[in-house]
């Protein structure tokens, strides 16, 4: 199996995010597996979670 590079998988940022605050992370799917990075460093680490943690996070966030 192929290991998903950061350059080849479709990045998402949240439509809430704003174009000028710069505190934005991106996501991006491949697989089963989620990427979550901060959209001002690109080249940098990306977490890497399970869909269902994902949406727990996502859960998390919302309620707060």
């Amino acid at each position: 199996m192929n290991q998903p590079t950061m350059s080849n998988i479709r990045w998402r940022k949240s439509s809430h995010s704003g174009s000028q605050s710069g505190e934005c992370v991106e996501a991006a799917a491949q697989d089963e597996t989620v990427f979550v990075r901060d959209s001002k460093n690109p080249d940098g680490p990306a977490l890497t979670l399970t869909p269902g943690t994902w949406h727990s996070l996502l859960s998390h966030i919302k309620a707060n």
